[in-house]
């Protein structure tokens, strides 16, 4: 093989795969930071009120738990759903996806984190 093929195979695969359009991507992972989110302002709204606690109690063992992760796997999908119908076949910056979805993870991180979870 010449190096001219070699260098034009190239070109043409940088060239489509910039075509690929990455918005199913980008749902994917926004939607798990909003899941991150979720799972965290759900946990805190349970542990805060007992009547939350009890409707969120599906499963006695696990108490509101099994009640929290339900809600949070619904939140993921609707958000997942929205997001993959709403940027399907377009291309969105996966640099602010990412930023936006890791501010949101590390905002659940400290949401949860019990000397802060308790003062909210």
């Amino acid at each position: 093989m010449s190096t001219d093929t070699l260098i034009s195979d190239t070109a043409i695969s940088e060239k489509s795969d910039a075509s690929i359009p990455n918005g199913s991507a980008a749902a994917a992972i926004l939607s798990a930071g909003i899941g991150s989110l979720a799972v965290a302002i759900l946990t805190i709204v349970a542990d805060q009120s007992a009547i939350v606690k009890s409707m969120f109690s599906i499963y006695k063992p696990t108490g509101a738990l099994s009640g929290v992760t339900t809600l949070t796997i619904v939140v993921w999908l609707v958000a997942w759903i929205l997001l993959e119908w709403r940027w399907r076949g377009r291309n969105q910056s996966l640099k602010r996806i990412n930023i936006i979805a890791f501010a949101l993870l590390a905002l659940s991180l400290l949401a949860t984190f019990p000397p802060l979870g308790d003062l909210l």
